[in-house]
């Protein structure tokens, strides 16, 4: 166990940069050197306890977020998603999920629907804070295209067309190859890609598709030490 305590401070000279993803646009925001120092934070990681979640297809293992972390963090970016996003000001913010991530799931154990990309839900104001916490090389977050559909985002509107297309084409084709998709295919196009670099923070809303793109060589990794480490916090607003 570990002991709340933590030093953490955002930087105060951060300047976000505004992606504008694939054919739809959609905003991503991304931000080098979020942290001042993420000494205090990897050593907290390396004597958290990662446990198997499995509630979701997660890859891995997790562990929970210090709460000095995250309320300094959303503290200095929640403004930033109501204007870059357009969150209707009498919605407030509600954190969901909040762990540190590791990806310890070797390819000959996965399920077929983590051979593909996904999105966190259709909700129309969720997103996905990642911050990347150890050096490189580690897999990048790749956001995928739905070929048959056209669809970059799967929102509340989308969903029924997307499933059954998406069943439709497996039924057809059959299931995808039980390996970590890292690139496009005939079902999915791989559109962009943000590198794995230490201390770059991103965010995007829950419903685009993407998934990270797993380097079997490095990404593989039990280690807080050497794995390919995250922050994420899930946010709603509502």
């Amino acid at each position: 166990m570990v002991t709340e305590a933590l030093n953490f401070q955002v930087n105060t000279a951060i300047r976000p940069e505004i992606i504008y993803l694939g054919l739809e646009k959609t905003p991503l925001i991304l931000i080098d050197d979020f942290g001042l120092d993420l000494s205090d934070l990897r050593q907290h990681a390396q004597h958290s306890d990662f446990m198997r979640e499995n509630q979701t297809y997660y890859p891995g293992q997790r562990a929970v977020l210090p709460k000095a972390y995250v309320a300094a963090s959303l503290n200095a970016l929640y403004q930033l998603i109501y204007q870059v996003y357009q969150v209707p000001e009498k919605l407030r913010l509600k954190p969901q999920m909040l762990f540190y991530a590791l990806i310890t799931q070797p390819e000959n154990s996965l399920h077929p629907l983590q051979c593909m990309p996904h999105f966190d839900t259709s909700a129309p104001y969720y997103f996905a804070l990642l911050h990347y916490l150890n050096d490189s090389p580690h897999g990048s977050t790749g956001f995928f295209r739905h070929k048959p559909t056209g669809f970059e985002r799967v929102t509340d509107q989308r969903r029924q067309e997307y499933f059954q297309s998406a069943q439709q084409f497996i039924d057809t084709h059959g299931a995808p190859p039980q390996r970590y998709q890292v690139q496009s295919n005939e079902h999915y196009e791989l559109y962009h890609q943000i590198p794995y670099q230490a201390n770059r923070l991103i965010i995007y809303p829950g419903h685009l598709l993407h998934s990270t793109l797993v380097d079997v060589s490095t990404d593989i990794d039990s280690s807080a030490v050497t794995g390919r480490l995250t922050a994420n916090m899930f946010v709603d607003f509502v």
